[in-house]
């Protein structure tokens, strides 16, 4: 009998134990919140890939450690409150620019480093496979940089944008073009359409590059403009002196170009060789507005036009981005960029949806994303917001346009154009060229 009491004491506090190790199991797991970031780490992407890293990173610390001096409400944290103060752990993965590789590596993130969410991945083409992946195994994904319209457009559940679309974008390239002929530009009296109506445009082609290519057209249509020249050329190619001189026998009145960072400034050097002179110049973000596109080019972009989200300017009309992009620049030396502040948004929105969802759990996840509503004073943009559509996109973001432009000290800095109403210089018109 005695022994038998024994051994139901001895299973009995066996199980409690057991009990007590699985709880404190769950309350470690719950100390740390595993996202998967995919970003392409190396090959021709590497420079943009690292600076949206460091973003990331940054990001992260101001959710995990408590930040006073920014004024956001999750620098206050210290952790994410409602899971007792969970800490985000960034896991990142390599994709190089490859869809396929991208797919593998999003499916070790989720099986084998049991993530609970996805980030990334930049290039669109790498997003489209990660995101089928994540859409396959329930895993939600929210992106913070790829600009394709059609990813917002499959039906996905669970797939969400923070950044506009290149829709957006290439809208507002089009209204800066009506409010050239119609005066609404700072500095610049209202220019004949007739100077502006003739547009040629070369985009890299991929997954993102020939979506700008069909966006360009349908709103050149909509807001009666002529494309007299347009093509996808390989963003690999190690000369493009035959695409350039196709641009430069239409004798367009705008060039406009989606290109990353190494054909960028190979098409800016291929163009100065040749004396190209179109009266506007504007390229679809990307490589034109990392740092490396005007630090390598210096003085040479003088009046290129490019779209964005974040411009340092920012920082004299609101306070937060100001204190953010400090930051970044005291510990990277570089200010933040649109592709680099659209990271911050993406880690500031997993910030704010696992504390909304309370939970790791997938769906209460879902639930947190559809439902969220983050408003405008907490972000580094000029957004009103994050809301997302029935789509997954956002529908309170906007872009901005920025023109580089000399100054007095010989380099060249970043001006704020377009929206109107946030111009912080004259814009340059036409197109200085080059000498």
């Amino acid at each position: 009998m005695m022994m038998r009491n024994s051994k139901y004491v001895f299973f009995s506090l066996a199980g409690i134990l057991s009990v007590f190790l699985m709880a404190s199991t769950l309350i470690a797991a719950e100390k740390e919140v595993k996202i998967g970031v995919l970003y392409p780490l190396s090959g021709a992407l590497a420079t943009i890939g690292r600076d949206l890293q460091r973003a990331a990173e940054l990001t992260a610390d101001l959710v995990n450690n408590k930040n006073p001096e920014v004024d956001m409400l999750m620098a206050k944290w210290g952790g994410i409150p409602t899971l007792g103060g969970a800490k985000i752990k960034l896991i990142f993965a390599d994709h190089r620019g490859e869809p396929d590789r991208g797919a593998d590596l999003a499916k070790r993130l989720i099986q084998d480093d049991k993530v609970v969410g996805l980030m990334g991945a930049y290039n669109s083409s790498v997003t489209k496979t990660v995101s089928a992946v994540a859409e396959r195994y329930g895993v939600p994904m929210i992106n913070d940089s790829s600009t394709s319209p059609d990813l917002t457009k499959r039906g996905f559940k669970w797939f969400w944008r923070t950044t506009p679309h290149d829709d957006y974008f290439n809208k507002d390239l089009f209204e800066l073009l009506k409010g050239l002929t119609e005066g609404k530009v700072k500095g610049v009296k209202a220019i004949p359409k007739d100077q502006l109506k003739n547009l040629a445009y070369a985009c890299e082609n991929s997954e993102w590059g020939a979506s700008v290519a069909k966006s360009i057209e349908g709103f050149a249509k909509e807001y009666g403009f002529n494309i007299i020249k347009g093509f996808l050329y390989d963003a690999k190619a190690p000369d493009l002196t035959s695409e350039v001189q196709a641009l430069m026998a239409a004798k367009p009145d705008c060039m406009l170009f989606a290109s990353y960072l190494s054909d960028s400034i190979l098409m800016i050097r291929t163009l100065k060789g040749m004396k190209a002179s179109p009266r506007f110049f504007w390229g679809q973000d990307a490589g034109f507005e990392m740092a490396d596109f005007h630090k390598t080019l210096g003085p040479d972009i003088d009046g290129v036009l490019t779209r964005t989200v974040f411009i340092d300017k920012l920082g004299k009309v609101k306070k937060i981005a100001g204190q953010v992009n400090d930051l970044y620049k005291k510990k990277h030396g570089d200010e933040l960029t649109g592709a680099t502040a659209r990271s911050v948004v993406g880690i500031q929105t997993w910030g704010y949806v696992l504390n909304r969802a309370g939970s790791t759990d997938p769906k209460a996840i879902q639930k947190a994303c559809n439902e969220i509503t983050i408003p405008g004073y907490e972000l580094v943009m000029p957004w009103e917001g994050v809301k997302f559509d029935a789509t997954g996109q956002n529908i309170l973001g906007k872009g901005l346009i920025g023109q580089y432009q000399k100054t007095k000290e010989g380099g060249v800095t970043l001006e704020i154009i377009y929206p109107f109403d946030l111009a912080t210089a004259n814009m340059t018109y036409p197109f200085p060229g080059w000498k």
